[in-house]
């Protein structure tokens, strides 16, 4: 028996020093691999980022447990980050292609007036942009209040009258 076998075993009959050995190698390729996805995909929550989170995880757990071929998997992880990146840089140059893939704000509040139908298409209510005015300015009431997005990436914004 050789030193890989040894440290990485075959198919799924692996020992906690196999699947270890393969955690620590799994963990630098997923380094590697949101270095190339870009750092703002672990500092954005939206939609568009969390599906190569979500993906990279489930794809990568794999060979760690060794459900599936080692190469392919890393092959088939690295055409996830690798269709992110490009489809954030054709986002970034079309905003058309950047509002499909990535949203768009919502207006929830506008002039002292809540945009009822917005709302609904957003489901937030009015709960939801009470706790962000206390949270995010510590007020209690809407009356200092301009407007109100529903941003693209599931945050509410709130912009005060000067």
């Amino acid at each position: 028996m050789n030193w890989m076998d040894i440290l990485f075993g075959h198919d799924k009959d692996l020992d906690a020093l196999q699947m270890s050995c393969r955690a620590v190698v799994i963990f630098v390729i997923a380094l590697l691999l949101l270095r190339i996805a870009g750092i703002r995909t672990m500092g954005k929550k939206s939609a568009f980022d969390q599906v190569i989170i979500i993906m990279l995880g489930a794809i990568l757990s794999r060979p760690v447990v060794g459900a599936s071929a080692f190469l392919p998997t890393v092959a088939s992880s690295l055409t996830f980050v690798l269709v992110h990146r490009i489809l954030a840089v054709l986002g970034f140059h079309s905003q058309a292609l950047g509002r499909m893939i990535k949203g768009e704000r919502i207006l929830l509040w506008s002039a002292g007036e809540e945009q009822k139908e917005n709302m609904k298409k957003a489901q937030v209510t009015l709960e939801d942009k009470e706790e962000t005015l206390r949270l995010s300015t510590g007020e209690e009431t809407f009356e200092k209040v301009l407007r109100i997005f529903l941003e693209r990436d599931g945050e509410i914004s709130i912009i005060r009258n000067s």
